[in-house]
């Protein structure tokens, strides 16, 4: 029900942007938010937006990475920025409703960052 779009490959410093369409109006849901998981890793949360649109960030990516969403377009996006080899994961989408009964995750998208 979550389908995330937009990895790839890109070299330190470069910029991507992660798209995550839903099935489901997002306008629905609690919140909504990018993990990642490196290989070895357990998998981080990245990046939150709640219904109200107030914003976090783990700390290793405040200042690069811009989490947003478009009611219009129903899409959640992360416009990562200065990207660095230790960005490199599968990065994922994900949702909560129903007063956070309910998560939903996308199935994953590459991001390699390397020269």
């Amino acid at each position: 029900q979550l389908q995330a779009s937009g990895g790839g490959l890109v070299q330190p410093g470069g910029s991507l942007r992660l798209s995550c369409g839903a099935s489901r109006r997002i306008s629905g849901f609690d919140s909504m938010g990018w993990y990642r998981q490196a290989p070895g890793k357990g998998r981080e949360l990245v990046a939150t937006i709640l219904s109200g649109r107030s914003t976090k960030y783990e700390d290793s990516v405040k200042g690069r990475f811009t989490i947003s969403k478009d009611i219009s377009e129903n899409r959640l996006y992360l416009q990562m920025n200065r990207l660095a080899p230790e960005d490199t994961a599968v990065y994922y989408c994900h949702a909560k409703f129903a007063g956070g009964r309910v998560q939903l995750w996308g199935q994953g998208t590459q991001v390699t960052v390397s020269s």
